[in-house]
């Protein structure tokens, strides 16, 4: 089954932008336990096919298949997650017979489950961050439907990262600016992101200050604004640009970009918009709520040369 066929059309997605919520693909990996991928980073739903293994893989990679002319590495989700002995299954040994194909970040990767289930539309505000450590390490967030069952959504950036290695940084040159650094505020909920955005941030010679969900930025940002106005300051003195991601628990980041660009206090403050969902829909959403850039994560040179004009005094 291809992505068109389970999923209605993307101009029907678009208008989730600014609404707060998301669609969710339910999978199982054999377990009691109810797995999440939010549908824009899945292209395709199918049977897996024939897999060929290749020596020296990463953990958790199986092998390699070839689809429709293009050769994607084949992540067995049970047991990178250590799952097998959990597993319902009579075949303990069996990974999975079905595949999700992923998109995100610039990257094509195949997980390997063992059943899908259904999409659910979800409110941000009712999906709330993951416990770290063991299995939630590589959970980002936790679900709580309208029937009472609980999801996980897996950290699927840190899967990439975990099985991949993380990205490298690019030789990020600092600003040629004068007078103090500029200070850049971003909102992120994956670590993995938030190091890379740290680091680049860090190469570029800038100040910089952090969020880990919408909801906890927006109301940084709104004490933010009401000091500056009784210091007698704009935010426009204080922060020189936001970044966000558009994927956050309790408020995702077209909310948090349309309330920003509905405030009139945050006049001139540009926001951009930094996500693994790279395609030209995402982009659409990014530039119907008012981003001023799109960028995709985990490429530090593309992130350095998007902030640069904003920030360069």
């Amino acid at each position: 089954m291809t992505k068109a066929g389970f999923i209605e059309s993307v101009d029907a997605r678009t208008k989730l932008a600014g609404s707060n919520q998301m669609e969710v693909l339910l999978f199982s990996l054999g377990t009691r336990e109810i797995f999440g991928i939010n549908v824009f980073k899945v292209r395709e739903v199918g049977k897996i096919p024939a897999i060929t293994r290749t020596p020296n893989m990463p953990m958790g990679v199986e092998g390699l298949i070839s689809l429709r002319g293009n050769v994607i590495p084949v992540v067995a989700l049970v047991s990178l997650l250590n799952l097998q002995e959990q597993s319902l299954s009579e075949q303990s040994d069996n990974l999975g017979d079905t595949m999700l194909v992923t998109e995100f970040s610039r990257r094509t990767i195949v997980f390997m489950v063992k059943g899908v289930d259904r999409i659910h539309r979800v409110d941000w505000e009712r999906i709330r961050p993951a416990d770290n450590g063991g299995l939630k390490s590589l959970v980002t967030a936790i679900i709580e439907l309208s029937d009472g069952r609980i999801v996980s959504m897996l950290d699927v950036e840190q899967i990439l990262a975990n099985t991949f290695g993380d990205a490298v940084i690019a030789d990020v040159l600092p600003l040629q600016s004068q007078g103090k650094p500029p200070v850049v505020f971003f909102a992120d909920d994956s670590l993995v992101a938030r190091k890379q955005i740290a680091e680049v941030l860090d190469h570029l010679k800038v100040q910089h200050k952090h969020a880990t969900d919408g909801q906890e930025a927006w109301t940084r940002l709104q004490a933010t604004a009401v000091h500056c106005q009784q210091i007698g300051k704009t935010v426009k003195d204080e922060i020189d640009l936001i970044l966000v991601d558009a994927e956050m628990p309790q408020m995702d980041g077209y909310v948090l970009t349309r309330n920003i660009k509905a405030d009139p206090r945050f006049d001139g403050i540009p926001v951009v918009m930094h996500s693994s969902l790279s395609s030209e829909a995402n982009k659409a959403l990014g530039r119907q709520v008012g981003v001023d850039a799109y960028v995709a994560k985990f490429d530090s040179g593309s992130l350095g040369n998007t902030l640069r004009p904003y920030l360069q005094h």
